[in-house]
């Protein structure tokens, strides 16, 4: 099959011999050239290949093997370091989207929630109030025209683009590795969809935070991130702010907090539906103060870890020291905006206020007292230079380096990595600065990334299952919605994640009877195209050549959806799944046996898998009615299909 990546003309190993020039260590940098040892632990070029597009791409194409080889192993991992292959396919599928090139200040401004919405209409005296209760119909009818004269758009566009732009990243582009990355890396630093003062901005943080910096230096991403809008949104650092400040007048401050009192009053006698939303205003006020929220998970998630050696006097003095930072506003009618106006044109910088883009360091809200953190003092009057000290020092600590080294070796390599491989990543880490593609290249120039053992460990999440499948079978994705409702159903709505920690990534996590229920669910209505917005040609993949027998279909579309692993023993499995009379009552004695978080064993899988049972018209219902395999069998391509599904819901399937 014709590959469509552009081949640079780069020496082996030049070009990272080049990226890692900022070491003064001649002999560190020839090191840690590309030069896998593949070899040396058992594995020929095509099984290195297809290990290498199991753990740094979302699964390999028909052909895609061959390709990798033809380019050279080593310079294929190269060329995915570098992530500038062209993507005409990705830009080809979001041309259409509106949203993706859009500034924090245009998305507030003009993608609104139904309150938000609201607010503005009544606000600026566009819809009648009593119409609210009298009408709502009419009151509804009257909010939409209103949108559409003011170019106004509903929440719900900017949110389905964010998701389906991600989809087709993962499903579509060449540089396979920026995009597991860019996955991986906003799982460390999560925000949720779930919190609406971050919904907004969250589009703009993966994009301009995350993606540009997945194999840059780490301390470049964490100052990113926790600067962008929907990160000092989502764990509340925008409202963290002190009063031991030089520049605060109490006097003045307790006269703007009387005046806005008055002003809700006002409008509370006044009837005003905006009267909750002001009151709510006031009290956020007075409660404002110190937030740790974000400092503790700064610490315990993004750098040091849980056991990193720090104190809750240290979570304290980095809050502190991270007070004042904030958003500019950006909505165009806050009662903020002019205040923030009349500052700039007042000359903000003399003060000691700071404004890049979006963040802004409020310097009368920032702690000036001095701070101890970690050992190390910091003087008073530090301002905002001391916090982007603070987010330095954390960044380049040796706890950082050993807690991101391992993070990224459970990614890539084993749910529980080898203390030596994790060491000397982490001492890669310190070396470089936190150099992220030097941390990768020590890692997969290491024997324990190529042991045998650690070999179809990982377990895939939903995404990675759902893209797997697409890019497996080459389909074509007109509805990527679809696709995330199925990846909702099997347990990974991704975006809404709450916690701050992420999606886990481990096995036990994912694999549950009905989490393997939903998954074989979904491989049978993939294969049998029951998914709308999907098409999939299993005809083509075999070069239009039509399997004479289940079992040839077995071997066929094994080979093709796992390249280059033994296939002998899942084959012999799926053939007993086909032939089984029985299997519904499998299903559902394996349902009700099992509990639904219960970790599952190799043959506990299978055990829940062998409840597929063959049936060109519809496939099972269990006792209680609930849909356990709902896809339905297109009639002339029904054995290929259902054994195309098969596979895919298969365990085998499951691992990379």
């Amino acid at each position: 099959m014709k590959c469509s990546r552009t081949i640079k003309s780069l020496t082996v190993g030049v070009s990272l011999t080049l990226l890692l020039s900022f070491s003064n260590n001649e002999s560190y940098r020839t090191e840690h050239n590309v030069k896998m040892p593949y070899k040396k632990y058992g594995y020929t070029d095509r099984q290195a290949a297809a290990r290498l597009l199991d753990r740094f791409s979302f699964g390999a194409r028909p052909g895609e093997v061959d390709a990798v080889v033809n380019m050279g192993i080593d310079k294929w991992f190269e060329q995915q370091l570098e992530g500038a292959d062209t993507d005409t396919e990705v830009v080809k599928r979001l041309a259409n989207f509106k949203t993706l090139g859009l500034d924090n200040e245009t998305i507030v401004n003009t993608y609104l929630n139904p309150g938000q919405i609201v607010r503005f209409a009544v606000k600026n005296g566009l819809v009648n109030k009593d119409s609210i209760q009298a009408d709502k119909k009419a009151y509804q009818d009257q909010l939409r025209n209103l949108m559409q004269q003011m170019g106004l758009r509903p929440l719900q566009e900017l949110q389905t683009e964010l998701i389906n732009q991600k989809i087709i990243r993962a499903a579509y582009s060449n540089n396979q590795l920026h995009e597991v990355l860019t996955d991986f890396w906003f799982n460390h630093f999560n925000v949720s969809l779930t919190k609406p003062q971050c919904v907004q901005y969250i589009q703009t943080y993966e994009r301009d935070a995350i993606r540009p910096n997945v194999t840059g230096n780490f301390s470049t991403m964490l100052l990113a991130t926790a600067k962008h809008p929907a990160m000092l949104e989502f764990l509340d650092n925008a409202s963290s702010v002190s009063d031991k400040n030089r520049l605060v007048n109490k006097r003045v401050e307790a006269a703007v907090q009387q005046q806005l009192e008055k002003k809700a009053d006002d409008m509370q006698s006044a009837g005003s539906p905006l009267a909750p939303f002001a009151q709510q205003a006031v009290q956020a006020r007075k409660v404002q103060g110190l937030n740790e929220n974000y400092a503790r998970e700064i610490m315990e998630l993004h750098t040091l870890g849980v056991d990193g050696g720090y104190t809750q006097a240290d979570v304290t003095a980095v809050a502190r020291a991270l007070t004042g930072w904030g958003l500019r506003p950006l909505v165009k009618d806050a009662p903020g905006r002019n205040l923030y106006e009349r500052g700039l044109q007042n000359n903000f910088g003399n003060r000691g206020f700071v404004v890049e883009k979006d963040f802004f360091f409020r310097a009368d809200k920032h702690d000036d007292e001095a701070k101890t953190i970690l050992g190390k003092n910091f003087p008073a009057n530090g301002g905002y230079k001391e916090g982007e000290e603070v987010i330095n020092m954390l960044a380049n600590h040796p706890s950082t380096a050993q807690f991101i080294a391992k993070k990224i070796a459970i990614r890539f390599v084993s749910d529980t990595p080898a203390t030596s491989l994790v060491n000397k990543m982490a001492e890669t880490f310190r070396k470089t600065d936190g150099n992220i593609k030097a941390v990768l290249i020590t890692m997969v120039n290491d024997r324990e990334f190529w042991n045998q053992k650690s070999s179809r460990e990982k377990i895939k999440s939903p995404f990675e299952l759902a893209i797997s499948a697409i890019r497996a079978t080459n389909a074509d994705v007109q509805q990527p919605a679809q696709v995330f409702n199925w990846i909702n159903k099997m347990g990974q709505k991704i975006y809404f994640y709450q916690a701050p920690t992420g999606f886990p990534d481990r096995a036990s996590y994912w694999i549950n009877t009905g989490a393997l229920l939903n998954r074989m669910n979904f491989g049978l209505a993939f294969a049998a195209q029951k998914i709308p917005g999907i098409k999939i040609d299993l005809a083509a993949l075999n070069n239009n050549h039509e399997p004479e027998s289940t079992e040839d279909a077995l071997h066929v579309y094994s080979n093709i959806f796992l390249p280059e692993r033994d296939n002998k023993q899942n084959i012999k499995r799926l053939t007993a799944m086909v032939a089984d009379q029985s299997l519904a009552q499998k299903i559902n004695d394996a349902v009700e046996k099992t509990s639904p978080m219960q970790q599952q064993t190799e043959d506990n899988m299978m055990d829940a898998m062998t409840a597929v049972k063959r049936n060109d018209d519809k496939l099972a219902l269990n006792k209680k009615n609930k849909s356990i395999i709902t896809a339905t069998l297109p009639g002339n391509n029904s054995m290929m299909a259902q054994v195309a599904g098969i596979i895919i819901g298969s365990p085998e399937f499951q691992r990379k």
